[in-house]
């Protein structure tokens, strides 16, 4: 449970070439005071249940590390008395990689921050430069290791289809992502926004964003890697906002509610097709059973997964079966006497029949 607080654009230093940060966090208040904070906080722990796992205040958008020291001081000590009433585990907060030493990781630790979320979005450093982000993937490796050395959670933003990126040069930045083994992995593609930099470049002709099929096919690629080293992905896309889908707010780009959907039905076709191909199977239909969350998704949009394997394995029917017991991206395959089992990894692992 992640109760979060949003900085709107404090101690941003520098405005890449991206960002519209009252579209992607929300119009709301450029300071957080004392009252509302108490107020969120009581208001999320009174109406959700708790869940297994931690709970916990986070401070998300702008450069929390950037902010002046008091005001840092200030936003933790407003969470301080719900750490010491035990309601809530710890404290995240997100952040520039060159916005991150020792000292300030020292303020964050001893006030109870547990998870510290790097703003990467690339470790290519032509890239960086084209995306006026203002630093280079040096600075990122430092800051990963210098949150490691002080037993911080880790987590890393990427973003795909920056300008002066390409498919090769984002599965190099998530290469070098995987060498770093942070703790979780946040994905989205690149939108256009607008009043942003990036608008100005697109309507220029200088910048063309990717399409909603290369998106999918980029963080999907992405996501198979980081889950074969072990390393979660915690969201794939923006967090939609009322102020994202107003009329005008999204230039271009591939821009989708359902992103992470998308993106899943992709990797579950995939997942599909390696079981039929390597059951090889005569039989003209197949069952396949998934986590429940995933029934909905499988079929893709507009049934087009269900269609594809249809035609290309020569199938009359496709049964769906939803097991609580298996986790997320996980697919089993009966057809015939053969039984096999993969998950995001691509493994493919025979079952008992």
């Amino acid at each position: 449970m992640i109760i979060p607080f949003f900085l709107m654009n404090r101690g941003c230093r520098h405005r890449c070439i991206f960002c519209n940060e009252r579209l992607l966090a929300g119009d709301r208040p450029a300071t957080i005071t004392a009252e509302a904070f108490a107020q969120t906080v009581r208001a999320h722990l009174g109406s959700t249940p708790r869940k297994r796992g931690p709970v916990q205040i986070a401070f998300y958008g702008g450069t929390f590390t950037a902010l002046e020291e008091g005001e840092q001081r200030r936003l933790l000590d407003l969470a301080a008395p719900f750490l010491r009433e035990g309601l809530i585990d710890g404290i995240r907060l997100s952040t520039r990689p060159d916005e991150i030493d020792g000292p300030r990781l020292d303020l964050l630790k001893a006030a109870g921050v547990t998870t510290v979320e790097v703003g990467a979005q690339s470790l290519d450093d032509e890239v960086l430069r084209s995306a006026r982000r203002g630093h280079g993937a040096a600075e990122t490796i430092r800051a990963l290791c210098l949150l490691k050395e002080r037993g911080f959670t880790r987590g890393l933003h990427l973003m795909a289809g920056l300008p002066g990126d390409d498919g090769e040069r984002f599965r190099r930045t998530v290469e070098k992502a995987v060498s770093l083994v942070p703790d979780m992995v946040r994905l989205h593609p690149t939108v256009v926004f607008r009043d942003t930099a990036l608008e100005a470049a697109y309507r220029a002709g200088s910048y063309a964003p990717l399409t909603i099929a290369e998106a999918i096919a980029q963080c999907a690629a992405a996501w198979k890697m980081l889950a074969a080293a072990g390393i979660p992905v915690v969201r794939i896309g923006l967090q939609t906002t009322r102020e994202m889908e107003a009329p005008g707010a999204v230039v271009a780009g591939p821009f989708h509610p359902s992103f992470r959907s998308r993106v899943e039905a992709a990797l579950l076709r995939e997942m599909a097709e390696a079981l039929l191909a390597a059951a090889g199977s005569q039989e003209r239909e197949a069952s396949f059973i998934l986590a429940p969350t995933h029934l909905s998704v499988f079929p893709g949009e507009g049934r087009t997964n269900i269609a594809a394997l249809r035609e290309r394995f020569g199938l009359a029917r496709i049964r769906l079966t939803g097991d609580p017991g298996l986790p997320p991206l996980t697919l089993l395959l009966r057809t015939g006497g053969t039984a096999l089992g993969t998950d995001a990894t691509g493994t493919i692992t025979p079952l008992p029949g």
